[in-house]
């Protein structure tokens, strides 16, 4: 009879397992899962260069931040060293993110630009945080350090920095997270299929189209026009007035991608009122948020994660 117990047991168990449905070796895999599902409710909340309402932007800590909070994604951005060194930065100089002004105060002429900086000078630069406030413990993080912070427990955005394809990848293939990637770009379809075609393992890649102007507009219809499904498009635009975001999402959710939407700037997402700050202001995320939602939006860009993923939380739209 016990022996009966054990193996019911062992058949309850395994049924129990199973309708929990897929398991995942890792939380930035279950994540990655439902990026490629277009058909999962899940909504993807990536934070614009970390929490850099407490840290310096694309720093470490401001990486561990937002892992914390619950954030899918990681947006950065990178530039190159002199010596050749991929680091996260979104500016071409270190001027606003660093104390370089003081540090070469001895130093006049000296270029602040990355491109002309090594990484030990680099290395030297004390990082600013958002209030200009000098941060002397923390440094320019390298690609490499970010993406070893980033294995396995987050996704990452690389936002600025598909011109660097090729040292990107090889080194997201060294750490083993090359899945875990998604670059994004505005190039015509064929430059990306021809840069992927030459490696046999690739990020995953996103357009950004911007819907209401001339380039985006052609991007986006070239797409629809070739019959290629990317994972999801960037969608931006300035303005509700045309019904152009409306039809470009009605025309991806038909195509079976996803749609990404940057409410960091209302300039990114229809105007003003539709933002990240427009939500905090009148403490009421569903007055912004809810809209996107309601457009089969299942990827949003946020400055505001906390605010923004506790109120998915209680819709039921972030739990994986």
């Amino acid at each position: 009879m016990k022996k009966l117990v054990f193996f019911s047991l062992i058949a309850i168990l395994s049924l129990t397992a199973c309708s929990k449905g897929p398991q995942y070796a890792n939380r930035a895999e279950a994540i990655a899962a439902q990026m490629h599902d277009p058909h999962s409710k899940y909504v993807v909340v990536t934070v614009h260069r970390g929490d850099w309402r407490n840290f310096p932007e694309n720093s470490i800590p401001a990486i561990e931040s937002i892992i914390r909070m619950g954030a899918d994604i990681m947006e950065l951005d990178l530039k190159m060293t002199a010596d050749s060194v991929l680091v996260l930065s979104h500016d071409r100089d270190v001027k606003r993110c660093t104390n370089f002004s003081k540090f070469f105060k001895d130093s006049p002429g000296k270029s602040a630009l990355i491109s002309d900086l090594t990484l030990a000078e680099i290395k030297q630069l004390c990082l600013k945080r958002a209030h200009n406030v000098e941060i002397d413990t923390l440094r320019m993080p390298t690609l490499r350090e970010a993406l070893e912070c980033c294995k396995d427990r987050i996704c990452v955005n690389v936002d600025q920095g598909y011109e660097y394809y090729d040292a990107v990848l090889a080194i997201t293939e060294e750490l083993g997270v090359t899945d875990q990637i998604l670059i994004k770009g505005k190039k015509p379809i064929e430059v990306v299929a021809a840069h992927e075609a030459a490696y046999e393992h690739n990020m995953m890649y996103m357009p950004i189209v911007d819907i209401q102007k001339p380039k985006g507009i052609a991007l986006f219809n070239s797409y629809m026009d070739q019959g290629v499904v990317p994972l999801a498009y960037e969608v931006c635009w300035q303005s509700n007035d045309d019904g152009a975001f409306d039809e470009a999402c009605r025309r991806i959710l038909e195509q079976g991608s996803k749609i990404w939407v940057n409410t960091i700037w209302a300039s990114l997402c229809g105007g003003y009122g539709n933002d990240d700050d427009a939500a905090f202001v009148a403490n009421d995320p569903g007055s912004v948020y809810q809209q996107y939602l309601d457009h089969g939006v299942s990827m949003i860009q946020t400055d505001r994660p906390e605010l923004l993923i506790g109120w998915l939380k209680k819709k039921g739209r972030h739990t994986l």
